[in-house]
């Protein structure tokens, strides 16, 4: 911008020396001053073709920046809620706390996972037993001598499930007729439901490499 402006700067001089004084230019000719001038102002046209180009050029790449970062924003988005699914990393928001007692002994790990396959029917996001388990969707359920195992791990009662979603949706998965909370009492057990606008799911889940499958390019 600064070279248009000059070589205008120096055409407008040269006309207004034209236009004052013919004199001062006796020992040249008209037609080669008129030459000059018509010289100049191309290439001052060039320069504009040019800088329009470059303007052009420079709006086409922070499209493409900008393009570039909203799939990154989009990539990143779906990378966190994946981790959260899978159980990699930990986990906080609103949701229920869910404290089942069983004096008499007699929850078994079927009953457990039915209540963890309603929290799931209710939108939970992440879920937690007793601190120690990350609920995903490739854990098990088990009993070994008289102990419910999640994954191998055994966890005792008091059964303390955190859940990460809707805390009110949450809460009516737990409570309504023929839930979770009725088969416990069934079975001579209590569960209370705590709902908070803070729970923290702590607990990680370890994803094994895979042994024979590898990931497909494209």
């Amino acid at each position: 911008m600064g070279l248009l402006l000059a070589v205008l700067g120096f055409a407008a001089v040269a006309q207004m020396r034209l236009t004052r004084d013919d004199s001062d230019y006796s020992g040249q000719r008209r037609e080669v001053l008129i030459e000059l001038l018509d010289s100049l102002f191309s290439a001052a046209e060039r320069t504009l073709g040019q800088v329009d180009e470059l303007e052009r050029t420079r709006d086409e790449l922070l499209s493409s920046s900008e393009r570039r970062q909203i799939a990154i924003d989009e990539a990143e988005s779906r990378l966190q809620v994946l981790e959260v699914l899978t159980g990699t990393v930990a986990a906080t928001g609103p949701g229920v706390t869910i404290t089942i007692t069983d004096p008499e002994d007699s929850v078994a790990a079927a009953s457990l996972l039915n209540g963890i396959e309603e929290l799931r029917d209710a939108g939970a996001e992440a879920i937690e037993i007793n601190d120690t388990v990350r609920v995903v969707a490739s854990t098990f359920f088990t009993e070994q001598d008289g102990e419910v195992l999640i994954d191998g791990v055994a966890v005792r009662p008091p059964y303390l499930i955190d859940a990460i979603g809707s805390s009110h949706t949450l809460s009516e998965a737990v409570i309504f007729p023929g839930g979770l909370a009725d088969e416990i009492e069934r079975l001579g057990g209590t569960v209370s439901v705590e709902e908070a606008n803070l729970v923290e799911v702590g607990s990680l889940h370890s994803i094994d490499t895979p042994e024979y499958s590898q990931p497909t390019e494209g």
